[in-house]
């Protein structure tokens, strides 16, 4: 298994450096696209507008149009926009689990009634809504064959496609460590989630990566050079737990009193 990102996930003060892999893996046919009159592959070329000719990935970088020429951004400059969160999954709060609104997954669907379907759709969805259950389904969308939950967001059915069983990857593939932690240590951690345990506020949560992206945009589009984010984080070693346990209590302590 190949991880696809590298950082780190923190709560409070401590800091534990992890790997990202993907959980699920694709299902669907790898299907050729061919000519109908002899079957030759057809393949797509990367071609500069202007010449006409083809060109190689390490000849392609990414710009942004601003007036009426390019700004070119570097993989750096995207790092840049917000070294922490590149680099960072920051667990800011706690909530319960169903706190968080089924529309939130990452996929989902509104259902919407065709002519003389009004009626029934609305008897699921009542009858979906007073028993708080989801409808387990599936359904075929464009060649491939998917399993899904049926649920209610806002009067509306909503639609989640999930994996198959079978799509989901071994995670006893991973190198997990077999250090012991001890009861004390798991009392402080759960002490410290109950500190950060709030009321989930959606609106709370803005996507600011853009902004922060369109500054470095516009630094680099008059010649100066972006401001770079000191950030460098650090795993917290193993003989520090408890005291950055502790100082993490301490500092959301303070600002709660503040």
């Amino acid at each position: 298994m190949r991880s696809i990102w590298n950082g780190s996930i923190s709560f409070g003060l401590v800091s534990i450096p992890i790997k990202m892999y993907s959980g699920s893996e694709d299902r669907k046919l790898d299907l050729d696209m061919l000519d109908r009159r002899d079957n030759g592959k057809i393949r797509y070329k990367r071609v500069n507008e202007d010449t006409g000719k083809e060109v190689e990935w390490k000849d392609i970088v990414k710009g942004f149009k601003k007036d009426e020429d390019y700004v070119i951004l570097e993989k750096e400059d995207f790092e840049a926009a917000n070294m922490k969160k590149s680099k960072t999954i920051d667990i800011e709060e706690f909530i319960e689990e169903s706190a968080v609104a089924d529309v939130l997954f990452k996929k989902p669907y509104f259902l919407e009634p065709q002519k003389e379907g009004g009626k029934s759709y609305n008897l699921l969805r009542d009858a979906l809504k007073k028993t708080e259950k989801l409808g387990v389904a599936t359904f075929v969308m464009r060649q491939k064959e998917h399993l899904s939950l049926v649920g209610v967001y806002e009067n509306t059915l909503v639609l989640h496609v999930i994996r198959f069983e079978d799509e989901i990857r071994d995670p006893g593939e991973l190198k997990l460590s077999k250090s012991k932690v001890t009861k004390k240590e798991v009392d402080m951690a759960i002490s410290l989630i109950d500190q950060y345990t709030t009321a989930f506020d959606f609106s709370k949560y803005k996507d600011v990566y853009n902004d922060q992206l369109m500054k470095i945009i516009d630094s680099k589009a008059t010649g100066k050079k972006p401001k770079k984010e000191d950030f460098d984080s650090k795993p917290t070693p193993a003989k520090d737990l408890m005291a950055q346990l502790k100082a993490s209590l301490e500092k959301k302590k303070k600002g709660k009193a503040s």
